[in-house]
């Protein structure tokens, strides 16, 4: 943060109306500036407040990420929560239902007013993937809602879905080029090495192949499993049309290690451990949205809903 941050008028936020933002907004505002977005999974008030904080704190964009195991733990009442959340927040924050394979989770979302989807056929064979991934498109946009596809499968494990190594298949920037052609999907994450999970050996990503895909396709590319990247990859990634990396185990990692030695503890108090793991997690937050370089970039953004909010604010008044 920068000295000039102190010296902003006093309704400078006022005048910005951050709040609840449009992923497709924040993807494409990074790409042409040359920074990507974090999204980091939540699954509870705490995950929540690190990432506002961590957000908040450094003037950065960031996306709100629901699993659909964490959809089917706190249902309407977590979105509803992360919704509130982002629409109070004082930079942009978008929500976003990630890895859905589930057309029944994706009403959910859409009912409960999420604007950004990821309909994941990618279990799926491509000419599945490609159906079901078109439908559900065609259901998102109906209801105001932005997509994001995979074409690949990504190895590793994340909240209990585990992929084979040997089944990963890294994108085809041919098969990307007529995926998206055929789907109009607005996002796509691309498999070029990268895991879910954590890195048991050295990461190596196909830069090339990455390089190929941006110049096939226009849509903001997204690359899952950036927790263990090192620095140099994150930012070649960057440099060749990544807007968006996810970001999970790391977190989880930062909330359990708290509650692990809270243990050891002969008395803790509740709401302490509570505090404890935001303070953990959202220092890993902190961490991420400095590496892919959204520091300092909130200004940057402008929430397509702003008219709609501010008319909201009004009339409640």
């Amino acid at each position: 943060m920068t000295n000039d941050f102190f010296h902003l008028p006093s309704n400078f936020f006022l005048s910005q109306v951050f709040m609840l933002a449009s992923t497709s907004e924040l993807l494409n505002t990074a790409r042409r500036n040359a920074y990507a977005i974090g999204a980091f999974n939540v699954y509870n008030l705490e995950g929540v407040k690190a990432v506002i904080d961590a957000a908040e704190a450094l003037q950065s964009p960031a996306m709100l990420q629901l699993h659909p195991s964490a959809l089917k733990y706190g249902k309407s009442p977590l979105v509803a929560l992360c919704m509130e959340a982002a629409r109070k927040s004082l930079v942009p924050i978008a929500v976003h239902l990630d890895h859905s394979t589930s057309e029944k989770d994706i009403h959910l979302a859409l009912a409960a007013g999420i604007k950004s989807i990821m309909a994941d056929g990618s279990p799926l064979s491509y000419e599945q993937n490609l159906i079901f991934t078109r439908k559900m498109t065609e259901l998102s946009h109906a209801n105001g809602a932005v997509v994001e596809a995979e074409i690949g499968r990504i190895s590793g494990t994340e909240d209990g879905l585990t992929i084979e190594e040997k089944a990963a298949k890294m994108t085809d920037p041919v098969e990307a080029v007529e995926f998206i052609q055929a789907t109009k999907v607005d996002f796509l994450a691309v498999t070029i090495g990268n895991v879910h999970g954590k890195y048991f050996s050295e990461p190596k990503l196909d830069f090339p192949r990455l390089a190929k895909i941006r110049a096939s396709v226009s849509v903001p590319l997204v690359l899952h499993g950036a927790s263990g990247l090192p620095e140099s990859m994150i930012n070649q990634s960057i440099k060749l049309g990544v807007s968006k990396f996810n970001v999970n185990t790391e977190v989880r990692d930062a909330y359990m290690e708290v509650l692990k030695t809270s243990n050891s503890l002969s008395d803790p108090d509740l709401l302490e451990v509570m505090q404890k793991a935001i303070d953990a997690m959202r220092s890993v937050i902190s961490g991420k949205l400095q590496l892919f370089g959204s520091a300092g970039k909130a200004y940057l953004h402008q929430s397509p809903y702003a008219d709609e909010l501010t008319a909201n604010s009004v009339s409640n008044k």
